[in-house]
């Protein structure tokens, strides 16, 4: 059974909600992900976020851009911990969207992530689930040792080549 949805308004937004799964997928996490809109279509969009609850899920993970509602209106629904990733836009950066969802009025939040910030979603979604979960929290730590090995080999790599040809091998 999924553990966590993921949604999205729009197809163009899949480059970054991917990451997001990816972590999921890395962690062992099951999910379902899903384009929705809730301006286009929101009698479909009630029927998700009112029945997420029911299919097991513990924490929505909302990608949108521009007016970013898709989020917040997950938040107003679902009665357990929405993340809301706010995509980079054309016109403004990203910052429209990023200010529709950390702006949501007192009473229903919504948990941000930095702009087009999908990994990062993915990983704030474990760490909600493995506050109750003794294996994924072991799988959490895992995963930050292998970040921190990495940063390692890097710095090792830089110091045996120099910047140089450091630059020039990535």
């Amino acid at each position: 059974m999924a553990k966590v949805g993921i949604v999205m308004g729009s197809d163009s937004d899949l480059k970054v909600m991917s990451k997001a799964a990816e972590v999921l997928e890395k962690l062992g996490v099951e999910y379902e992900m899903t384009i929705l809109s809730a301006h286009r279509e929101p009698d479909e969009f009630f029927r998700y976020a009112k029945s997420a609850e029911g299919k097991g899920w513990r924490v929505i993970i909302a990608g949108a851009g521009m007016a970013a509602h898709l989020p917040g209106m997950c938040a107003a629904i679902f009665p357990l911990p929405v993340i809301g990733v706010p995509m980079h836009t054309t016109s403004l950066g990203g910052r429209d969207s990023l200010y529709s969802i950390v702006q949501m009025p007192s009473g229903i939040p919504v948990a941000t992530v930095a702009i087009n910030g999908g990994a990062n979603a993915g990983i704030l979604a474990a760490k909600i689930l493995a506050t109750f979960d003794e294996t994924l929290l072991n799988k959490l730590k895992a995963y930050s040792e292998e970040m921190k090995e990495s940063v390692i080999k890097k710095a090792e790599k830089l110091a045996e080549t120099g910047y140089r040809d450091y630059m020039d091998q990535m």
